[in-house]
């Protein structure tokens, strides 16, 4: 193999890059990114970055020693526009093409959207440019900020502008936010963390449409008008409603998509020679959007794309972890709806984590299946790994 694309200068792309140096691979090694900006990190976009706490050089992922090291072809600012396998060739927007024997898929997601958001003051926080328009509209005085989504970008997102000094309201179609992720109970957890920092809650109705100025095209936003008849002021409007795969520059290319590049549990897609990892990648028939995946993925997928077939699987035990309103929010493990919870460490005080947090195990048949903690890192840590260590037998009986 003398030639391997990275399609995707993402963190995931990253880290398959050093993979391949690292596993032995010295031949050419290009990686492709449509945003002109070498890898960063996308975590503190919504928290550190948006607050001013933290620059652009704090959430590069490389520097120019590592980029001597990985001695790669970047080609930033150009999207991949199509996969010509037999040709064993990426096509690139700009007309170029780039002949590889190894392809590494990290596209990643993009912002959903809704209708209407191109509207002045409608963002979605997603890339470091995002975070940009957005941070500039933040700094320039008191906002009625609506945020629609109450998930992870939703919510973190809300605590900065909380913290910023604005005027912040929260609109999640759910009964409760997270409510997927963490079941009722702990959901509601959440919800009191909005509340005591004076963080509007709306929940249980969905959005349907925005209010603009008039005279200027498109204008600027002035509301959000919600489904159950409401309006809501706004100044800034921020949906965070999830992200799509970006697998369309994919068509054609006869690889199996749904909801990302499906893959088994070695990250090997059914075409020789390509791989796929972190967001965009349904692995084992999982698509996970965190932070974990794509850093544990790429050892795994090189591994497979260098042997010319899968000889190593993953299986790791889902993780995220989640800032909001100052606290620190970690889960780890595989959670159903009909688990029962417990708090064994640390209370509640009036809905909300009590004075140092707590821990709480998700549990079935009387085995732990999961595990959430708010600011209690180390017995977290503890239960995480045991829970790793012992794999997932509750899965395998109930296969």
């Amino acid at each position: 193999m003398r030639t391997v694309t990275v399609v995707g200068a993402s963190l995931s792309g990253l880290y398959a890059a050093r993979e391949l140096r690292s596993q032995g691979f010295d031949g050419r090694l290009v990686i492709v990114g449509d945003e002109p900006h070498r890898p960063y990190d996308r975590p503190p976009l919504s928290k550190d970055f948006l607050t001013g706490r933290a620059d652009e050089d704090q959430i590069a992922l490389t520097d120019a020693e590592e980029s001597a090291e990985l001695d790669a072809d970047w080609l930033l600012g150009v999207r991949a526009r199509g996969l010509d396998t037999r040709g064993r060739t990426v096509v690139l927007d700009d007309g170029r093409t780039v002949s590889t024997d190894g392809v590494v898929i990290a596209t990643g997601a993009s912002a959903r959207h809704l209708p209407g958001d191109d509207l002045a003051g409608v963002h979605t926080l997603r890339t470091l440019d995002d975070a940009r328009a957005l941070r500039v509209e933040l700094t320039a005085g008191q906002r009625r900020v609506v945020v629609i989504g109450g998930g992870f970008i939703g919510a973190e997102t809300a605590s900065s502008c909380a913290a910023l000094g604005h005027e912040v309201t929260v609109v999640e179609a759910a009964p409760l936010p997270l409510l997927p992720q963490l079941g009722p109970d702990m959901a509601a957890v959440c919800a009191a963390l909005h509340r005591r920092a004076d963080t509007r809650l709306i929940t249980g109705t969905g959005v349907a449409g925005f209010r603009g100025s008039g005279g200027t095209s498109p204008g600027a936003v002035t509301g959000v008008e919600l489904s159950d008849g409401r309006s809501l002021p706004a100044d800034v409007v921020i949906v965070g409603i999830g992200a799509a795969p970006n697998t369309g520059w994919l068509a054609g290319s006869t690889l199996a998509l749904n909801d990302g590049v499906l893959c088994d549990d070695g990250c090997a897609t059914g075409l020789p020679q390509v791989v796929a990892v972190g967001d965009v990648a349904r692995v084992g028939g999982t698509r996970t959007e965190h932070w974990t995946s794509a850093t544990e993925q790429p050892r795994v997928a090189v591994g497979n794309l260098l042997a010319g077939r899968t000889v190593g699987t993953l299986r790791s035990l889902p993780y995220f972890w989640s800032d909001q309103y100052g606290a620190r929010i970690q889960f780890a493990g595989r959670r159903r709806d009909s688990d029962t919870v417990r708090i064994v460490e640390g209370a509640l005080d009036e809905g909300g984590p009590a004075e140092g947090g707590f821990l709480a195990l998700y549990e079935r048949a009387g085995r732990t299946t999961a595990v959430l903690s708010v600011d209690r890192p180390r017995p977290f840590l503890r239960v995480r790994r045991e829970l790793a260590r012992s794999g997932d037998p509750l899965e395998s009986a109930a296969l």
